[in-house]
């Protein structure tokens, strides 16, 4: 066969819905030389981030580290170990990925009890609220920052109805994390799971996890082995905790980005790191509204960093997007199932949440559009 050509990707403004940009000083990170995985001073490295995530999360929780595979296999993690067959799950779904919930809690043999509401909408808690006290869930699961929709969904409500009805709560902060609050312990929290290619700015390949004692009492009283190997929390947690017991080979070069990406977020500040997402956010938001575009989601409710619009009247969706991609080297998003071909995920996402990026973006639409 011939040799193919040496990796050379064109440079581009990630403004999809992930992933985001990723900091330089994240990429000089991951070229460290590779040490063991029970190197001591991998080790060290191990608890500096569990430590760090620990302060993003605004939590206690001893069992929070990271997950070696994407966001849905944080997905995962949270449902095998807390789910067992038979068991009752009541899933929110205003989306693609509520959606997926319910199909990994299938796959656990669980029995799923839906709260729909319409795509662009949060979740009404009234509904979540009588669907507890018919179904009596063991686990209530919701998507905290809906990607397909560009909705955040308020969690304190339903933190405090699933502890009002004996139920864990699972939450899904795959798009939120490190751009906007999450309070796990404030807000009940059960399990929460995200990924480090969004807000965190760090390449895809990781998943942050958290589980609350009484999440990990669940896991410790099962009656059935879990069902995946590889994302059982009651041996990876060995590994990752004071035995370090083998369990896999961690990815090591995945772990130091995550650790220069979670010292990127603690140096800046929490509150300084949502406050920038707020107000480029509302930059974005003036350019593309004097431009035609339409936002899906009302504003209490919209994500800052992931940002659904309605295209104007006129404008094609692939040609245009390709257009961005081509002439600009800017990437943004389709939609999703009933948004396909009508809506723009836009994303401003960590390394990816600047004024540059959104100036740029409304520039290169202004004169597309003006064709």
């Amino acid at each position: 066969m011939d040799l193919p050509q040496m990796l050379n990707p064109t440079p581009r403004f990630l403004m999809g819905p992930g992933p985001s940009d990723v900091h330089p000083r994240v990429l000089r990170a991951m070229a460290t030389p590779v040490v063991g995985h029970l190197d001591p001073g991998f080790l060290g490295l191990m608890n500096e981030v569990k430590s760090m995530l620990r302060t993003l999360l605004r939590t206690d929780n001893d069992l929070t580290y990271a997950v070696s595979g994407t966001g849905s296999a944080g997905m995962e993690t949270c449902f095998v170990n807390l789910l067992e067959p038979g068991d009752t799950v009541v899933v929110c779904v205003n989306g693609v990925f509520g959606n997926r919930m319910c199909d990994v809690a299938e796959r656990c043999g669980a029995v799923v009890a839906r709260v729909d509401a319409p795509w662009g909408q949060p979740v009404d808690p009234l509904e979540v609220e009588a669907a507890l006290e018919e179904h009596h869930p063991k686990v209530l699961a919701v998507v905290h920052a809906e990607t397909s929709t560009g909705v955040q969904q308020p969690l304190e409500d339903l933190g405090q109805l699933a502890r009002d009805n004996g139920a864990l709560f699972l939450v899904d902060g795959v798009t939120s994390l490190g751009g906007t609050d999450v309070r796990v312990d404030d807000w009940g929290i059960d399990a929460f799971y995200s990924g480090t290619q969004k807000c965190l700015s760090a390449p895809p390949g990781l998943a942050p996890v958290s589980f609350s004692p009484r999440a990990v009492e669940v896991m410790e009283n099962r009656e059935n082995k879990e069902q995946s190997w590889y994302l059982d929390m009651t041996m990876v947690r060995k590994y990752w905790g004071a035995e370090r017991v083998y369990h896999h080979t961690a990815p090591i070069t995945s772990i130091y980005g995550l650790h220069e990406a979670l010292r990127l977020v603690l140096e800046e500040g929490l509150e300084a790191r949502f406050t920038r997402h707020q107000r480029h956010h509302a930059l974005l938001r003036d350019g593309l509204e004097r431009l035609g575009f339409e936002f899906v989601v009302e504003e209490p409710f919209r994500l800052p960093m992931l940002n659904a619009v309605r295209l104007p009247k006129g404008v094609e969706d692939a040609p245009t997007r390709k257009a961005l991609l081509d002439e600009y080297n800017i990437e943004v998003g389709a939609g999703l199932g009933e948004f396909a071909g009508k809506v723009w995920r836009i994303g401003l996402m960590g390394n990816s949440c600047t004024a540059n990026h959104v100036n740029l973006l409304l520039a290169a639409l202004g004169e597309i559009l003006a064709r």
